[in-house]
């Protein structure tokens, strides 16, 4: 299923890989939400571009599965940072 966010939402998944600054893998609680997401979809209204890492509000967005993966339809102003690297 492919989705489109309309107007000025952003569709984004979860960056689930965090490494430390030695290189040591750390994993992600399921309970936990995830802050830093990867942009897959932009709708019309959006400063972001797809593939950007960006960081949301703790509780924002719409919840949907498409493909067995959990993704996320945010609004812009839910979106507090970009992360460059």
């Amino acid at each position: 299923m492919k989705i489109k966010p309309l107007f000025d939402r952003v569709l984004c998944k979860p960056v689930i890989e965090q490494t430390s600054q030695g290189g040591i893998y750390i994993p992600t609680t399921n309970s936990e939400r995830h802050q830093i997401m990867t942009v897959v979809e932009v709708g019309n209204g959006s400063p972001v571009a797809i593939g950007d890492k960006i960081i949301i509000n703790k509780y924002a967005g719409a919840e949907v599965t498409s493909n067995n993966e959990k993704l996320y339809l945010v609004q812009n102003f839910d979106i507090i940072g970009v992360i460059y690297e």
